[in-house]
């Protein structure tokens, strides 16, 4: 692709390099995390492994890449001014200080250690939130996109208040004297964390991405569809978070059938605007492709799992095993799609999109390696394939084990293709990232130098 669409406002972005810490970041966070969960394989992690394994891909990378992609995007599409960039800046040092003190706690079993550096994170991603919301209040009328996205932002602020709490319980005990389980809370954080705040910001990203990228556009039952999804899904996510919370098997069932009536028909919008792509198919939608497959099959197997109940630990992010078909199937092949435009695009905005008209500019997709991406996308989808195919049909470990080197190398091939488009196209903005992804101070500094 060579043009901007039209319908969105460049020059209201922030600087090339805050979003592009937050997706720098986070792929840290992905390898770490990929890293810790073939450890887990292994037996070779100590202490609270699986749950710093599910921080690690989940806090780390996805929450994270969703902080720089709304830092970025939410200004391009709204056509409004990011309200702070030195907020942007912050939000993501206190995010990464929080979650890296959060994970050496669980590793060296520390409790006591869980409860400021959750209160770190906690501060951070509320920054992130009302950075975000201060954005929007600028905006007249908000489309499909910006309403998810605020769905989002509210589900951010009750799982992370509910993260806290969770931290709090470890070391004092607290849940027993308000009459809830520690249980019925993790059931109800991790459903306002994957359902309310990752998959809300994902339909409402594709909901753009997938028309603009596809060259289509929603037409005739797309419409009916999408109003179902955007009633379906936020209260379902709701009733099953208040039907965990509270251990009531009818109230979680109504909640997570309606988010499966919502994936579904969010599932089939997608898949028609693949199926009518006016475009030649690029990287990132090849991985939309196996996402919407993926989340075709985790519905299928999570309807009788969700109905039989939905209470139980197992169920708790779909049918017993189906976390990965979930949450490396569709969620991953998504985001990672979406970067291998994303982070291009950026990149080209501010590389070249001034040079239009002047003298001869790459298209955005020529900006990484077609072959490296077909490497990392065999390596991703095989691998994944057997995960899945070892967590559904229950094998051995040695499938799983090598899926899960099949992904952490693709995971390696994929990020080592989007440094090499930093390299390649903007290799003075690598400085102003590593120095700035760590210190909001720092990276103020540098940005506002760059300005300059």
């Amino acid at each position: 692709m060579g043009a901007i669409p039209g319908n969105i406002e460049t020059d209201q972005q922030p600087p090339m390099t805050v979003p592009l810490r937050h997706f720098v970041v986070g792929l840290a966070f992905l390898v770490a995390g990929i890293g810790v969960g073939i450890g887990l394989h292994l037996n070779a992690v100590p202490g609270l492994g699986r749950l710093a394994h599910v921080h690690l891909l989940l806090a780390g990378w996805i929450c994270i890449t969703i902080m720089g992609a709304m830092t970025q995007f939410v200004p391009v599409w709204s056509g409004a001014t990011l309200h702070s960039r030195r907020l942007a800046n912050l939000q993501l040092g206190l995010v990464v200080a929080g979650l890296s003190g959060f994970i050496v706690a669980f590793l060296l079993v520390k409790t006591a250690w869980l409860i400021p550096f959750a209160a770190l994170m906690l501060v951070g991603f509320w920054v992130f939130v009302y950075n975000i919301i201060r954005t929007l209040a600028t905006v007249e009328e908000y489309d499909v996109t910006e309403r998810h996205f605020i769905g989002a932002l509210g589900f951010f602020l009750l799982l992370t208040a509910l993260g806290v709490l969770l931290a709090i319980d470890f070391t004092v005990p607290t849940f027993s004297r308000v009459g809830v389980s520690r249980s019925g809370v993790v059931g109800a954080h991790a459903t306002l964390a994957v359902f309310g705040a990752v998959l809300t910001t994902v339909y409402g990203a594709l909901y753009q991405l997938g028309t603009m990228f596809t060259q289509t556009e929603l037409h005739g039952i797309d419409h009916r569809l999408r109003s179902i999804e955007e009633i379906a899904h936020p209260i379902g996510v709701v009733v099953l978070a208040v039907g965990r919370l509270v251990a009531h098997a009818p109230t979680a069932r109504v909640g997570g059938l309606l988010i499966l009536l919502a994936a579904s028909v969010f599932c089939l919008v997608l898949a028609r605007k693949l199926y009518e792509m006016q475009v030649e198919r690029t990287p990132m939608h090849t991985r939309y492709m196996v996402a919407a497959g993926a989340l075709a099959l985790w519905i299928a197997v999570t309807v009788p799992a969700w109905i039989s109940d939905p209470l139980t630990r197992e169920h708790l992010l779909g049918a017993a095993n189906a976390g990965h078909l979930l949450l490396l199937g569709a969620i991953g092949f998504v985001v990672v799609g979406t970067l291998y435009h994303i982070i291009p695009f950026v990149i080209w905005v501010n590389r070249y999109s001034d040079l239009l008209g002047l003298e001869d500019v790459p298209m955005i997709d020529d900006l990484y390696d077609d072959r490296i991406a077909a490497i990392d996308g065999l390596l991703l989808g095989t691998g994944s394939a057997l995960i899945v195919s070892a967590d559904l049909l229950e094998l051995p470990g040695t499938p799983a084990l090598l899926g899960g080197l099949l992904v952490g190398v693709g995971v390696v091939v994929f990020v080592s293709n989007m440094i090499l488009v930093l390299v390649r196209h903007s290799p003075h903005s690598i400085d102003r990232i590593v120095l700035g992804s760590f210190s909001p101070r720092r990276a103020r500094d540098l940005d506002e130098a760059a300005d300059d």
